[in-house]
């Protein structure tokens, strides 16, 4: 079902709670459901490309099979990376050799696909997309998924990055700015979550190179927040379609447990065959 050309859809990120995307992206891919344009952030960024490409499962075989065999999270990697993630593992070995990525699929789907970066120096958001590079599409997903703190900064062009949930974790402003007034927003918290506490100085030793990136770094609670209330105010106002966990959720951010997972792939799938098959004959034939 190919969508109206104003209608976008906006991936949030969260780490492995991502893979709660991963079960929407799958439900639909079963139902043929494609979009002009998309939109990921960290998580979000690493699930929409394997959507692009027409690749039904091969996120979640990444968040949960392919964590299960190698355990590519862990402090362990920090010796050998500087990471608490394998990055060889997921952007290279993965990539190339275990499951490889379409990259032939990707690049001839009509759909426009950005992901969200922070530049490191400016502290401000990145919107990027690729169309033929195959290794600079990588390093564009690895960047927005490299998170503060405990993943080295990536480069892009050559260009200090880091995840982009920093400044725009939910980017539906940029979905509405390049035409899609209404959206599909697939979101990894439930309705009425807040980051708790408030936002911090950072000490001017960590990241001493960027300290416009450490601003945004202190503001990133208040950031969030505004953005969520923001999604609220829209999907009352009908503007945006939410596809979210319908109750809090256990699943960290580094989660490693794998039922826990699995259960988390499987709420995404059954929460977007609810709000899809119940509103999208009305939402989407306006």
């Amino acid at each position: 079902m190919n969508l109206g050309s104003d209608i976008g859809l906006v991936l949030e990120g969260g780490g492995m709670r991502g893979t709660f995307t991963s079960g929407v992206l799958d439900y639909m891919m079963d139902h043929d459901i494609e979009f002009p344009y998309g939109i990921g952030v960290s998580a979000g960024a690493c699930n929409g490309v394997s959507y692009v490409s027409h690749q039904r499962g091969r996120s979640r075989f990444s968040n949960i099979e392919l964590l299960d065999r190698y355990h590519y999270i862990g402090f362990r990697h920090l010796l050998t990376q500087r990471s608490i993630i394998d990055l060889d593992m997921l952007y290279n070995k993965f990539t190339e050799e275990i499951l490889p990525f379409d990259y032939d699929s990707y690049f001839a789907n009509a759909m426009r696909f950005e992901m969200v970066t922070t530049h490191c120096c400016t502290g401000e958001a990145c919107y990027m997309e690729e169309r033929s590079d195959r290794r600079r599409l990588i390093d564009i997903v690895k960047a927005s998924a490299s998170l503060p703190y405990v993943c080295p900064i990536a480069y892009v062009d050559g260009e200090p990055m880091l995840d982009g949930g920093i400044v725009d974790s939910i980017p539906v402003e940029r979905a509405v700015s390049q035409g899609f007034r209404r959206n599909v927003v697939v979101l990894t918290r439930n309705k009425g979550y807040r980051k708790s506490g408030g936002d911090f100085k950072i000490p001017s030793f960590i990241y001493k190179r960027y300290p416009r990136l450490r601003e945004s770094l202190a503001n990133r609670c208040a950031c969030y927040n505004r953005q969520l209330q923001m999604v609220e105010d829209m999907e009352r106002e009908g503007k945006v379609l939410v596809i979210r966990p319908e109750k809090p959720i256990v699943v960290g951010r580094m989660e490693k447990n794998v039922a826990r997972l699995t259960d988390l792939y499987n709420e995404g799938y059954e929460c977007a065959e609810r709000v899809l098959q119940g509103g999208k004959a009305e939402w989407f034939g306006r």
